[in-house]
């Protein structure tokens, strides 16, 4: 099949898009508000954008009643130039999921999730203190794009917590914690196995 998006409907029981990209990493963003306080919220438009210096992005779709132009992370944001990004671990997946609901700005999602808050060395808010990493971001570029309410926040990260137990020699171990991943409709996946390539003319 083909459809146009601006023009056709997909004919589809659901929008195929976000099902077709995927798996998409999770970027669990907590902030802080002008008042000094705490959110928590998951987005799976997310990802690293560079390595030097390390670049991260997420973007917000929708709005809420008490924020129109976006959700309270961007609003956060906007305000105070920093957030924190945690990764979400299979263990963590409900707690995550709890801190996805509409509430109302100033609700603290840490606390209605269970959540311990860790201290960043960088920025101000607060981090996923179980979280198996974590990276402190100060804002680089808020970018509006097509679209009520869409917007891509490009953060720099600096600063970058690693969860002692996750490294196996060395290496950060995704199997230690298995990281979750946003699929299409309410679907989810976590990593259980790797494999391996080497580049061509890679040994």
């Amino acid at each position: 099949m083909f459809y146009r998006p601006s023009q056709d409907p997909h004919g589809l029981p659901h929008n195929p898009f976000k099902a077709m990209v995927s798996p998409r990493p999770i970027g669990w963003i907590s902030t802080l508000d002008a008042q000094g306080r705490a959110n928590l919220a998951p987005y799976s438009f997310f990802n690293a954008l560079a390595d030097e210096p390390p670049m991260v992005m997420f973007s917000n779709t929708g709005s809420k009643p008490d924020q129109p132009a976006a959700k309270d992370s961007v609003a956060n944001i906007r305000a105070t130039g920093e957030f924190v990004v945690n990764i979400v671990s299979s263990a963590l997946v409900d707690a995550m999921n709890v801190s996805s609901g509409g509430y109302d700005a100033g609700v603290d999602e840490f606390d209605l999730a269970g959540l311990e808050k860790g201290q960043c060395h960088e920025v101000k808010p607060p981090r996923v203190a179980a979280s198996p990493g974590a990276f402190e971001c100060k804002l680089w570029k808020v970018i509006d794009l097509p679209g009520a309410s869409n917007v891509m926040v490009i953060g720099e990260v600096v600063g970058i917590h690693i969860a002692d137990d996750m490294l196996n020699n060395g290496i950060f171990d995704v199997t230690r914690y298995q990281p979750v991943s946003r699929l299409g409709y309410k679907d989810y996946a976590r990593v259980e196995t790797l494999f391996s390539l080497a580049r061509p003319g890679q040994s």
